[in-house]
């Protein structure tokens, strides 16, 4: 009997991947996955995970600014995400009342976005796909898109991955070596930005944590060596993307709760095993 029961799981598996949507899925998924997994794990050790949260509030807004003139919404979020990163990376880090700043402005965002939707006249539906995504709606003009934002983003992580690096682990010893800590930070909140965009098309801006920080800050625990680390974070990324697109086309459910559910529940059995080291 469980032998029948797998053959038709497998059966079932098999036959998602005949429609030209679940390959759309999958590869948005992977493309999503790979881009936040890097990203998300420079996010974890610069400690900017507030930043991450604001950012993809406030991206809310641009969004729905796309919906109401009739344009891409993705354009509007990562316009809107840009400016707001720009702002955020040159305010001074010991900035009085930085943190209520930042939360006022992402709280007039979202009351911004909810505007910009009714008078969209198109509240529940837009509402929904923003703050919870929707990977099995992507276009193959959207696809080619997210590759391309993702590529141009790593390579410029690439390029300034050694000043990344030691300014992620070492800030004291970068700012002494006289690297350029503010044009670093800029130009990652301008990567983050884009992470934030794409990534919310998978899980909608209120999962953003789902794919930015529980696989990188898991990938942390696991081990304590940087590249085996961000390597970990990528292959949990991608695993975790394409497990929840198979459980949410099989049993209907929303991607957005399969994939936090995965991701809350490995994080949750990895607690109890601590750090570990290269």
């Amino acid at each position: 009997m469980f032998v029948f029961k797998t053959v038709n799981v497998l059966r079932s598996m098999a036959a998602l991947f005949q429609y030209d949507f679940m390959w759309h899925a999958l590869l948005a998924g992977a493309i999503i996955a790979l881009l936040a997994g890097v990203v998300g794990f420079f996010v974890v050790l610069r400690q900017q995970s507030f930043a991450t949260h604001a950012l993809s509030h406030i991206g809310f807004a641009g969004a729905c600014a796309g919906i109401l003139l009739s344009v891409n919404p993705l354009w509007g979020q990562l316009l809107l995400t840009l400016m707001a990163a720009g702002l955020m990376a040159i305010m001074p880090d010991k900035m009085e009342r930085k943190d209520t700043v930042i939360g006022l402005v992402l709280a007039f965002a979202l009351g911004l976005g909810s505007l910009f939707l009714f008078l969209a006249n198109d509240f529940a539906g837009s509402a929904s796909h923003i703050l919870f995504g929707d990977l099995f709606s992507v276009s193959s003009a959207s696809l080619w898109l997210m590759a391309l934002l993702s590529m141009i983003s790593l390579v410029v992580l690439a390029m300034m991955a050694k000043g990344l690096w030691l300014s992620s682990l070492l800030p004291e010893i970068a700012a002494a070596r006289g690297l350029a800590l503010k044009k670093i930070n800029v130009v990652f909140f301008m990567v983050l930005s884009v992470a934030i965009t794409l990534t919310s098309q998978a899980v909608g801006i209120l999962l953003i944590f789902t794919l930015l920080v529980g696989p990188p800050a898991m990938a942390l625990q696991w081990t304590g060596c940087f590249w085996r680390g961000l390597a970990l974070s990528v292959a949990l990324n991608i695993g975790f993307v394409c497990l929840a697109l198979v459980i949410a086309a099989m049993s209907n459910w929303p991607l957005s709760f399969c994939l936090s559910a995965l991701v809350f529940g490995s994080y949750s059995l990895l607690w109890g095993f601590g750090n570990r080291t290269c």
